[in-house]
């Protein structure tokens, strides 16, 4: 076989290789994608067939499962949009700022017991969450915080989100400490040096902090229904829950309207954010 032939044939079975796992990755895609296809396809068909009809192309459709969904509940669902919209923004920002700080100090600043404290941090993520729950309450409750967004949004800005410290410290590690040194020659103290140096830098690590907060936050279930009775406060998981009639007569065509309307700002954040959610979670080591 000559040199031409050779190359060749390594050519071909390169060209094999690639199509063969733009493939596989292509039906993949398709399997993980089919539960939110047959979401939208659900969304329009009528609620009586939604179990019946299981093809992704409706027999039947019934495009009033989205006017109707918006006003099946006591409040219109925008109102829920917007009390998730609050708590999302401002958790966003609080987990933005506590654990920038945070991070900060763990990764620059040399006081006593650093690397302790900074175990203890970490440790804390090897803590069921669950555990925290009783006592949480009761200090919410005696701070008089039930029934309100306290206890959803104050605790991000405390810096308690142990994960959220650990990315953005391992990204801040990676900055060189050249920068440091030369503002500190041009007489920036500490938090100047953070603010005008380091967090113009961040931005990787928060667009990773700031989607992964998002997701949660927007996603949690628990939290907001076990400190908001008032429904007027629900957030979007607690409204989508009351389209479920515990006597069986669940309007199924709506709520996965309503569902599919709630997993659209998620979706268009992620892909507004996924170049720096990959370049975030490539500089700081996360696999």
């Amino acid at each position: 076989m000559t040199t031409d032939e050779s190359y060749i044939e390594r050519i071909g079975n390169s060209r094999r290789r690639r199509f063969t796992k733009h493939l596989l990755l292509c039906l993949a895609s398709i399997v993980m994608l089919y539960p939110l296809l047959w979401l939208v396809s659900s969304s329009l068909k009528p609620t009586g067939i939604v179990f019946k009809d299981l093809s992704l192309w409706p027999a039947e459709w019934d495009l009033s499962n989205y006017a109707g969904g918006w006003t099946a509940l006591q409040f219109p669902f925008d109102l829920y949009l917007v009390n998730s919209v609050v708590i999302v923004v401002l958790s966003i920002l609080g987990n933005l700022l506590s654990c920038s700080l945070a991070a900060y100090a763990f990764a620059r600043l040399n006081f006593r017991g650093r690397k302790l404290f900074f175990a203890l941090t970490l440790g804390t993520m090897m803590l069921p969450g669950h555990v925290l729950l009783v006592p949480q309450y009761i200090v919410f409750a005696k701070l008089g915080w039930l029934n309100t967004y306290y206890p959803l949004i104050v605790p991000n800005f405390l810096a308690t989100s142990a994960f959220y410290i650990f990315l953005m410290v391992q990204f801040i590690r990676s900055l060189p400490r050249e920068l440091d040194e030369a503002a500190r020659i041009d007489g920036a103290g500490t938090f100047r040096i953070f603010w005008s140096v380091i967090l113009p830098l961040c931005k990787p690590a928060f667009a990773t902090t700031a989607i992964f907060t998002f997701i949660s936050t927007w996603n949690e279930f628990f939290s907001p229904l076990l400190y908001l009775t008032e429904q007027e406060l629900y957030t979007v998981p607690l409204a989508l829950r009351q389209f479920i009639d515990s006597e069986g007569q669940s309007q199924w065509g709506q709520m996965f309207a309503m569902s599919f309307v709630s997993l659209a700002p998620v979706i268009g954040f992620f892909i507004a954010g996924q170049k720096y959610l990959v370049k975030g979670i490539a500089t700081t080591g996360l696999k």
